[in-house]
């Protein structure tokens, strides 16, 4: 009896404290993405990028990009304003991305043929980002808050220990505006940097991973790093794209000026 009551005292325990210790991971995962969202994110920057892009059949173009970037004062919230410079059929076209913490935020681009700036909705950023195989959501970032986490496993990759973390929308609302029904991420344990991700469509079919490598120490002071090569394979069309950072420089004291629409018009 004595055993028995000392096993039923022992389960009732552990019953007692699962859901603390569930809490307690939940706040943990919740802290490691939260670290992720904003580990690159400094003052301002000036980048210059490649994307390549390649189908199924291995055929590939490449177009160079200029872009702007710099925080809001809450120090989350990022501005963000990528020229294409080449090739000639994209040349011009801008794109203008303001976050907004506690709303929807803003996407405009700017289309040289047209010679106008088209606003995009919410529902828009689940849409790829100019024939590329990340969407503007991608771009952007996804709110930690509009999703729940959990730790699903640790490994390591290409020699760094990494937490798998496993995200779903919370609200049906973001599952339709990301176009995602689950993430799995790799994020590293000592810069917090995402080196790997596995996405799912809204009907739960694998879409695209992603993959991070060229992680590099940006901003020393602040601590912010940044995959100089980041690529996308979509499982479903087999397309694939690589962003490699060829140039960037931080902290140029940006002024919010250059993130209006009206400097979107200029070419």
């Amino acid at each position: 009896m004595t055993r028995r009551r000392y096993l039923n005292m022992s389960m009732c325990l552990l019953l007692a404290i699962l859901p603390t210790l569930a809490q307690a991971q939940q706040e943990s995962m919740d802290a490691v993405m939260k670290a992720n969202f904003v580990v690159s994110r400094v003052k301002d920057s000036i980048t210059n990028s490649t994307f390549i892009l390649t189908n199924a059949t291995g055929q590939s173009r490449e177009r160079k990009t200029l872009g702007y970037s710099k925080l809001l004062p809450n120090g989350n919230d990022n501005m963000r304003l990528t020229r294409f410079l080449a090739p000639a059929d994209v040349k011009g076209t801008g794109i203008l991305l303001i976050e907004h913490a506690e709303r929807d935020d803003d996407i405009w681009i700017w289309l040289p043929a047209l010679k106008k700036v088209r606003r995009l909705l919410s529902s828009n950023k689940k849409d790829s980002f100019l024939g590329t195989d990340f969407s503007y959501g991608d771009i952007i970032g996804h709110r930690v808050e509009d999703w729940t986490h959990r730790l699903l496993k640790e490994e390591t990759v290409d020699g760094a220990p990494c937490y798998v973390v496993e995200s779903v929308p919370k609200a049906s609302k973001v599952k339709t505006d990301s176009g995602y029904s689950k993430r799995t991420d790799w994020i590293r344990k000592d810069n917090y940097i995402a080196v790997r991700g596995e996405f799912w469509d809204e009907s739960g079919q694998p879409l695209k991973q992603l993959k991070a490598s060229d992680i590099k120490l940006i901003d020393a002071a602040a601590n912010k790093w940044q995959a100089m090569l980041v690529e996308a394979r979509n499982y479903q069309t087999g397309h694939s794209t690589r962003i490699r950072i060829d140039n960037i420089r931080v902290n140029q004291n940006l002024r919010d000026e250059q993130f209006t629409t009206r400097v979107l018009e200029r070419e």
